[in-house]
C-alpha cells in the first residue's frame, strides 16, 4: 500500500471517522503483561491516551475496544473512560468490528482502527483509516494509512485522536477548554 500519511485525501478520510476501534495490548498498553504471585494481571495505560479518548468522545466520536485477550483491568479502564463498546477474547477481530460498526449504524469508511500486530491486520486493511502504532509489526505498518510516531502504550492513541480532531476542525476547541477559553 502506498504511503498516504500526508495527503489531503487522508485528511478527508480522517474527518469522516465517527468510530475509533482499538486493540489493547500493544496499543493502549506497551504490550507487556505483568502477573503477580496471586495470578493477578496488571497493565499500564498512558494517561494522555485517556485524555485523548475523553476529548474524542466529547467531540461526538465513539470508541470501542476489540481485543484477543480477556482481562478484568481492561473492563475497568474502559469503564473509567466511558467506553461502552468492549469485545474481549475475540478470535476474529474483523467479524467483531463488523458487528460493532453495524450496531453503531456506521460504515467501514467512518471507522478507524488502531493495531499493533497480525490479528489487527484485517481491520486495519478494511477500515476507512487503518493505523499502526510506531512499534507495530512490519506487515501491519505496511498496510496502515498512518503509522504513529509514538509507540503503543506511550501516547499513540492520543496522537491519532489529535490528528482526527484537527482534520474535523475540533482540536482548537479541546485546547480552548483547557486554556480557559482564551484560544
Amino acid at each position: 500500500m502506498p504511503d498516504i500519511s500526508d495527503t489531503p485525501d487522508l485528511d478527508r478520510r480522517l474527518a469522516r471517522v465517527q468510530l475509533l476501534l482499538l486493540d489493547v495490548d500493544g496499543v493502549l498498553t506497551d504490550g507487556g503483561v505483568t502477573w503477580n504471585n496471586e495470578g493477578i494481571e496488571s497493565k499500564t495505560f498512558h494517561i494522555r491516551d485517556g485524555l485523548g479518548l475523553r476529548a474524542w468522545q466529547k467531540a461526538g466520536g465513539r470508541t470501542g475496544i476489540i481485543t484477543g485477550r480477556s482481562s478484568h483491568v481492561v473492563q475497568l479502564r474502559a469503564g473509567e473512560l466511558g467506553v461502552g463498546i468492549v469485545r474481549q477474547g475475540v478470535d476474529d477481530k474483523l467479524a467483531a468490528a463488523e458487528g460493532v460498526i453495524r450496531e453503531c449504524g456506521l460504515s467501514w469508511e467512518q471507522t478507524a482502527f488502531i493495531g499493533d500486530d497480525l490479528p489487527d491486520l484485517p481491520c486495519v486493511m478494511r477500515c476507512g483509516v487503518g493505523v499502526a502504532v510506531a512499534d507495530a509489526c512490519d506487515d501491519l505498518t505496511r498496510a496502515a494509512a498512518i503509522v504513529t510516531k509514538l509507540p503503543g502504550g506511550r501516547g499513540a492513541v492520543r496522537e491519532v485522536i489529535e490528528r482526527m480532531l484537527k482534520a474535523r476542525g475540533g482540536w482548537d476547541a479541546v485546547v480552548a477548554r483547557y486554556a480557559g477559553a482564551r484560544a
